[in-house]
Parts: structure tokens; C-alpha cells; sequence
């Protein structure tokens, strides 16, 4: 419906904004009219019309929303609003130009958008039905007056989910039957048909309540009386379960029903016409209308069947055990029914009577001494006659003590080759008993012994036996350690070596010779004494072995035969000799002339001595003139050495010589010798004439 924006509102006192009211009737007067309808609800498709009066030609029509620009309408003077919703609220106006620029604007029109559908209400008939009942969902929403004939479609959810076929014109859903799960939360949805404008209820709480059921189970006989071979029949009785029930047995051993029927009763009957052992079990039945299960409780049945001959065990197992342990005496009969009797004998005399209820076991433990040694048996019987056990033999053994170990010779000390015997011997112990002897952690050997005399081994010692020893005693119910007992083995000192170690090759005086004596086998600690030509000159002592050592400042006396002694109270022994010859270097040769005369001429025959006065032979002596080798000799023994020269008249000049034992040479002063020319003998006289 088109309307004039003049039809919004009642006018007062004849004109106003070009707007002529006659008779009630409002017509617009003015040259641009805004028009738009009385009446906007959600989802509308409204139409907004900016027209000009009859004969007026406008420009630049243009559309405004809250006086900010919303549309040009040069084209058409029609705008439209497809689905009108609360943000198209607002006061709307149009403008335009006449010839000549001048400017006109329209009225004003308010558009205020009204709600279409109100929140609907979800109401069921019941918010507390019972298991099995129906339940109506009715979703409830009103219409304004004005578009009552507004079509709409529903849709009902629980807990997020789509009841049903999903949306449908009837505001109502049935749930035929309610069940505990069918709990939760529930809402609805209303939409219209063409414009899908939709409004969704507040979620409403179901809460189902389950149906109270009495389903109990009954025997014929009772159970005490139910014996092997007779009938027995099992009765369900239900009450408060709805609709045809369904009745199932079950038996727990098995899981699967074992008969299943459709039943109007509210009792039904399972029957065993002969009952075997293997039927004895816990039985309960079930109620099923199809949607609800009730269980009853379960019924134990016990078939009574005679005792067989018991077993008796020992535990811990074995026919021997010993003394001051716990033993426990178990006898179980394989078959028979409770409560079964049980009686434990010793050699014919009564221990102890039992009587178990729920289990075909009985134990009885007591702590062991020497006297429970025996033959066992027990007894079992349920009314139904008596059965004994095999007898079970029982040996209660004395474990061992711990052992003694003893060493022959005693004491801690012995010598390398000596026999030593080691004795082991457990004070307290049943016998067979088994010894171990231990080196430290290595086993030495074993031995087996029927009575309780002890174990003895026997070795030749050797330096490696020296250490720690221990035995061990078993007689099969743990070994038991002695405590360790030390042994030192001294081994005799082997013959010492000498030697000598010097800074050089050669030992020289003021050298400092280390004299070292070491035995290579002997137990510390060794006394070592130093001899030179069997003259004492040191003794030392070592504690840890290794050897001992004597410092000597050598001078030319040290020359001689070495040796040492060793001895660590089991016997002396004694190196070999080593001899040391100490060089003495040179001194400064002494360099002479011996000649005929005391002038020296031509062809006199001179001897040129040389001698070093100290110094270690051999020595080489070396003669120069003026610097020249003339010749060299040698002297194997010491001493001096001389060489012999024939003069010339080159011989005049200076002499030295050089002496050399390989400590260094030594030169002499230098000898100046002059000689003269031929000598001329005088003649006599009688030669003259």
C-alpha cells in the first residue's frame, strides 16, 4: 500500500509543510512528496517514491537516510528495501532542482522497522513423564494484528539435534514413547514461509523417570536342598514392568540366555529336570519390554556333591625344610560339596580340625623343630563319608652356622713353599654338608661331607697366595660365610745384582757413583749391606721391596771389586762382584832437554822426556817444534815418555809436548833449545907444524 508521508500523522490547523487537510483527508500540496507505507514489519519488501506534482520537472532527484546520502534517483523514482530489519530504521527525505538550480526538498518520513515474530515458547504436556509414556512438544508464538494471516513452519531440537523430519507447518511434535535417554534439553524454531524471518524458545528440561520394576527369582526345593539327580526349577516373578515382557535366563558362567520367551504373566518357570555338579552357579533372570531391561539378583545354586580323597601339599614344597621355618600343611579336596570338614594327622596322632564354608581348602601352618619329623596325612568329609590323603614325608634339617676357617701352620705368616692346610667346620649343621674354600673372591676347591666334621684343602704356597681366605658351609637351605681370615706368604730373597750407575762411561774422580742392590724376588722388608774388597762401607734397608741404593763421591782410592748382600730374615745372599776403575785425569806434563852439553850444536843427539806425574795409564804423549808434530809415543803403564832428536841447524826454536788419557789433554811449558853451528876441535902443536 502507497501512502503519503502526510497519511503518518494528523495535521493541524489547515496548511503545514504543503500538506491540505480536508474532511479528514490529507493531500499533499507541495512540489516534491516523499511516500512511503503507514506500517513496516521484518522481512517486508518496502518501496520508498520521491514524486513531483503535477507539471514540475525535477533534477537530480537524490534519496537521503538520516541526512546522509543513500541513492541517486535520476532514473526511477523508486527505491527499494527487499528485507526490511532493524538497521533500515531511520527518518528518510528526498531532494531535487528546478529549472534554474533551484533546490527542493521533500518531507520527512520516519521508518521504524517492527518486530514480525516474537520469541516463541516451547511447552510440553509433561516436564517429568514417566519411562513409556507420550509427550507432546508445543511450540507457541503470536502474530501481530496486523499479519495474522502470516504463514509459518517449526522445528523441534534436543541437545543440538533436529527432531523428527525437521520443519513442518504444525506447531506441534509427538514422542509416541519417552525413555530415560530421551532426557535433555529441548527447544523449538518458527520461521515464516516466504521472507525466512525466525525466532527461536528458550530450551526447556525433560527429565524422564524410570520405571520402578520388582523383578525377583525363586528355586524349587530351597537351595540348601538341592542335591545332584533331582529337579529344580527356577521362578521369575515380575512386577511393575510395562507392555509384553520378555523373559531371559541367564547363568553367569556362560553369558548367553539360556531360554528366552514372550510372556503376558508376570511368572514364568525355568526347570533342570536332573541336576548335574556342572549346574551349580549363580542363575538370575531378566524383564524386557523391548526398550527397559530388569535384572534380578542373582541366586547361588550349590549341588551337594560327596568329597573326594583330598591332597595334601607342603608349602614351601619338598620333603625337607629346616628347622625354625613356617611350614603349612594345605589339603583340598577336588570335589564335594560345602561346608567340608578337614582334620590334619601326624604319624597317626590328631594336629588339627577345620571347617571351610566357601572354599574346598584348608591350610594349617605351625614353625618347625627337630620332633615335627614325620609322615602327614589329612582327612575330608562333608556328611557324605570321610576321605583320606597320601601321607606326605617331612625331614626338618638343622640349617648349617656359619663356619670357622683355621689355617695349619697357624698364624698370619708362613714361607713361599710351605704346606698350608685350610680347615673349615660348620659347629652346627645336618649333614651332607657342602664346603667351599675362597682366595679372595676365587674358588679354591670344594668338598662334600656326609657328617659334620669339617672340610680341610691343602696347597704349596706360593707369593700369590698371600691374602684373604674364607669358607662357606651349605647344607641346601643357604650358604653361610665364615670371616676372612689373612694370610701373608714371605717369599726368601733371591741372590741380589749389583750395579753401578755412573754419569758417564767412564767414571772419573769426584764422580758420585750410585751403588744400587735389588733383590727380584723376596717379601720386604730387605736389609742390604755394600762391600768394596769385602770391606763394609753402607747398609740400607727397604720396606716395600724395590731395592736399596749408597751414594759414593768418588776418588783414585775407589778403584775395586763391588758387591752387596741381601737378607730379609729368611737367609743372606750376595751379589756378585762388579768391579770399578776410577780414572784420574792428567796434570800438566813436565817437558825437558837432555843433551851432551850444556851448548847444543849440530848433530848432537838430544832427548826430549815428557811426564804427566798423575794421571790414569794408558797415556799418549805428543812432541812439537814450534808447533809441528815431531813424533808421539805412549805409555800402557803410566810413567813418562821421552823422544830423541838429531839436531840441525833448524832445530833451534821452542818445545812442548802434550799428554792425552781421554779425560783431556794436557800441555807442557814450553823448552826453547839453541843450536850452534859445527864444533871444531882444537889442534895440537905438532899438527900446527
Amino acid at each position: 500500500m502507497d501512502l503519503t508521508s502526510a497519511n503518518q500523522g494528523k495535521q493541524h490547523e489547515g496548511r503545514n509543510n504543503g500538506v491540505k487537510e480536508i474532511t479528514g483527508l490529507v493531500f499533499p500540496t507541495a512540489t516534491l512528496i516523499l511516500q512511503a507505507p503507514l506500517y513496516v514489519f521484518e522481512g517486508d519488501s518496502v518501496v520508498l517514491r520521491c514524486r513531483e506534482t503535477a507539471g514540475v520537472a525535477l533534477t537530480n532527484v537524490t534519496l537521503y537516510k538520516n541526512d546522509r546520502l543513500l541513492a541517486f534517483l535520476s532514473n526511477t523514482s523508486d527505491f527499494q528495501i527487499h528485507q526490511a530489519d532493524l538497521k533500515d530504521n531511520g527518518a528518510y527525505h528526498c531532494t531535487g532542482f528546478k529549472k534554474g538550480c533551484r533546490s527542493v526538498i521533500s518531507n520527512r518520513v520516519n521508518i521504524q522497522v517492527q518486530e514480525l515474530l516474537h520469541h516463541p515458547v516451547l511447552r510440553a504436556n509433561s516436564s517429568w513423564p514417566t519411562e513409556g509414556e507420550p509427550v507432546t512438544l508445543t511450540c507457541e508464538i503470536q502474530l501481530p494484528p496486523q499479519r495474522s494471516d502470516v504463514r509459518l513452519q517449526f522445528c523441534f531440537f534436543k541437545d543440538g539435534q533436529i527432531l523428527g523430519p525437521g520443519w513442518s507447518s504444525s506447531p506441534e511434535f509427538q514422542i509416541n514413547t519417552i525413555w530415560r535417554e530421551d532426557s535433555g534439553s529441548y527447544w523449538c524454531k518458527a520461521q515464516t514461509v516466504t521472507s525466512r524471518v525466525w525466532k527461536q524458545s528458550r530450551t526447556s528440561q525433560i527429565y524422564t523417570r524410570r520405571v520402578v520394576a520388582n523383578v525377583q527369582m525363586h528355586t524349587r526345593p530351597a537351595l540348601e536342598l538341592v542335591f545332584a539327580g533331582q529337579e529344580l526349577v527356577l521362578i521369575c516373578s515380575v512386577d511393575g514392568v510395562p507392555g509384553p515382557v520378555r523373559i531371559l535366563w541367564y547363568k553367569t558362567s556362560k553369558k548367553q540366555p539360556m531360554k528366552a520367551k514372550i510372556q503376558n504373566s508376570l511368572n514364568e518357570e525355568f526347570k533342570i529336570s536332573m541336576v548335574k555338579k556342572r549346574d551349580a552357579g549363580k542363575y538370575y533372570c531378566e524383564a524386557n519390554n523391548s526398550h527397559l531391561s530388569f535384572r534380578s539378583k542373582p541366586v547361588t545354586i550349590n549341588v551337594k556333591v560327596p568329597v573326594a580323597p583330598p591332597g595334601l601339599t607342603l608349602s614351601p614344597p619338598g620333603d625337607r625344610a629346616p628347622e625354625g621355618d613356617v611350614v603349612t600343611l594345605q589339603c583340598k579336596a577336588q570335589r564335594g560339596s560345602l561346608p567340608i570338614q578337614y582334620q590334619f594327622f601326624r604319624e597317626d596322632v590328631f594336629l588339627k580340625e577345620i571347617e571351610v564354608t566357601s572354599l574346598r581348602t584348608s591350610s594349617f601352618s605351625f614353625s618347625l623343630t627337630a620332633e615335627h619329623s614325620g609322615n602327614y596325612y589329612c582327612t575330608a568329609d562333608n556328611g557324605l563319608g570321610a576321605q583320606r590323603s597320601r601321607a606326605v614325608h617331612l625331614s626338618i634339617i638343622t640349617p648349617v652356622s656359619s663356619p670357622v676357617l683355621t689355617l695349619s701352620p697357624p698364624g698370619p705368616w708362613a714361607v713361599e713353599e710351605d704346606l698350608m692346610t685350610l680347615h673349615c667346620v660348620a659347629q652346627k649343621a645336618s649333614p651332607p654338608i657342602q664346603y667351599q674354600f675362597y682366595h679372595g673372591d676365587f674358588t679354591l676347591g670344594s668338598s662334600s661331607i656326609p657328617s659334620g666334621v669339617g672340610a680341610c684343602f691343602s696347597f704349596s704356597l706360593t707369593s700369590e697366595h698371600s691374602g684373604n681366605y674364607h669358607c662357606t658351609a651349605d647344607n641346601g637351605f643357604g650358604a653361610k660365610h665364615s670371616e676372612a681370615v689373612s694370610l701373608s706368604v714371605t717369599v726368601p730373597v733371591s741372590r741380589p745384582v749389583l750395579t753401578l750407575r755412573a754419569p758417564g762411561a767412564q767414571t772419573v774422580v769426584g764422580d758420585v757413583v750410585e751403588l744400587h742392590c735389588e733383590a727380584q724376588r723376596g717379601s720386604p722388608p730387605i736389609q742390604c749391606w755394600f762391600y768394596r774388597n769385602d770391606v763394609t762401607l753402607e747398609s740400607n734397608s727397604s720396606l716395600s721391596g724395590g731395592g736399596s741404593s749408597f751414594n759414593l763421591s768418588l776418588t783414585e782410592e775407589h778403584s775395586g771389586n763391588y758387591s752387596c748382600e741381601a737378607n730379609n730374615g729368611l737367609g743372606v745372599r750376595r751379589s756378585d762382584a762388579v768391579s770399578l776403575r776410577v780414572t784420574v785425569p792428567l796434570s800438566r806434563p813436565v817437558h825437558t832437554l837432555r843433551a851432551p852439553r850444556a851448548q847444543t850444536v849440530v848433530w848432537d843427539m838430544v832427548e826430549l822426556p815428557c811426564e804427566a806425574h798423575r794421571g790414569s795409564p794408558p797415556i799418549w804423549y805428543q812432541f812439537y817444534h814450534e808447533d809441528v808434530t815431531l813424533g808421539s809415543s805412549s805409555a800402557p803403564s803410566g810413567g813418562g815418555a821421552f823422544f830423541n832428536l838429531s839436531l840441525s841447524a833448524e832445530h833451534s826454536g821452542n818445545y812442548s809436548c802434550e799428554a792425552n788419557n781421554d779425560l783431556g789433554p794436557q800441555r807442557s811449558e814450553v823448552v826453547t833449545l839453541n843450536v850452534l853451528g859445527e864444533l871444531v876441535l882444537p889442534t895440537s902443536s905438532t899438527n900446527r907444524d
